[in-house]
């Protein structure tokens, strides 16, 4: 990983870029040299070697490694990794995002019952497990998600499970074979305001997310849900206050907001770095509309600190709920 305050190595700029074909007639956006609040360590202790021995013995993906976040090396020294599934490769090519884009390979069957032995050797109490867009099923991948939470359900039941999911668009009856495999938190991303979706989400639409989220809700109502947005896009301070109400409205339990992050110069440029105190701001605003929890900071990510967050998010909703008895 590269220092903090520096943009990233030319080769390592190069290779990321590789998995990006569909980005290389862009022009460059130059990287931006980071501010000092953003400081990562390299990733380099005992037990990150040995999470990461675990992830390539299963032949797993994690969303750590495809998405290079920044948090790797803390959540890896503390065998905290979010797995990936359904390949490496997406069908979709946000502006944003480092998971590489192309036609995927098929489902491999073995991954529920892999995926469920890491976490039984990991022994993680929580588990996040994403995926990669996979618009070409039928189902958008929705049936290996639930083959998934059944496998770790079987091996590890005592083990909270935290899924991330695509939007799921046009792919009827997907959201509710997730849900009906019961996960304990159903996270899926807004990642941006409206306005920038064109350039920046191209291939999802806003209402639709936030309709995938209420429809959780509906089949669900003690569901935990949750949702995620990045800054320094171009979005303004109102939108994302109207984001929030959006979510509110959708009864999302869970925010996250962090500081996006440009992988290369052929994804979108940072507009600004937020400062820690503009997101310590958000994270107030967002506890006033009503979030059971929220977890802003430049460094934030979706599943960062994801199983700590999710006994906060219970003790949340618990003191709430005796709050109006």
């Amino acid at each position: 990983m590269s220092p903090p305050d520096t943009v990233p190595p030319v080769d390592m700029v190069a290779r990321r870029a590789e998995r990006h074909p569909e980005k290389a007639h862009r022009p460059d956006n130059p990287i931006q040299r980071k501010p000092d609040w953003i400081r990562v360590k390299a990733p380099n202790s005992p037990e990150y070697a040995e999470t990461r021995r675990l992830v390539r013995e299963y032949g797993l993906a994690t969303v750590c490694e495809e998405a290079a976040c920044p948090n790797i090396g803390e959540c890896w020294k503390k065998k905290h990794a979010t797995f990936m599934i359904m390949g490496e490769v997406c069908t979709r090519a946000c502006a944003f995002c480092n998971v590489a884009t192309g036609k995927p390979g098929g489902l491999n069957p073995h991954e529920p019952a892999n995926i469920a032995d890491a976490v039984a050797k990991l022994g993680l109490t929580h588990v996040v497990v994403t995926s990669v867009d996979r618009d070409d099923l039928e189902d958008g991948g929705a049936g290996h998600f639930a083959a998934v939470i059944s496998a770790i359900r079987e091996r590890v039941p005592a083990t909270t499970i935290e899924v991330l999911t695509p939007d799921f668009l046009r792919k009827p009856g997907a959201v509710e074979r997730v849900v009906a495999a019961r996960p304990d938190v159903y996270n899926h991303n807004l990642e941006t305001v409206p306005r920038l979706y064109p350039a920046i989400r191209p291939g999802a639409r806003y209402f639709a997310s936030l309709q995938l989220l209420d429809r959780v809700k509906e089949i669900d109502p003690a569901s935990f849900t949750k949702s995620g947005l990045m800054v320094g896009l171009g979005e303004t301070r109102e939108e994302i206050l109207q984001v929030m109400d959006d979510l509110r409205a959708a009864r999302v339990d869970f925010l996250t907001i962090g500081q996006y992050l440009q992988p290369t110069p052929k994804h979108a440029p940072v507009d600004r770095f937020w400062t820690p105190a503009e997101f310590d701001e958000l994270a107030a605003l967002g506890r006033g509309k009503g979030f059971h929890l929220v977890a802003a900071s430049p460094l934030t990510r979706s599943s960062y600190h994801a199983g700590d967050d999710f006994e906060r998010l219970r003790a949340a909703r618990h003191a709430a709920l005796a709050g109006a008895d």
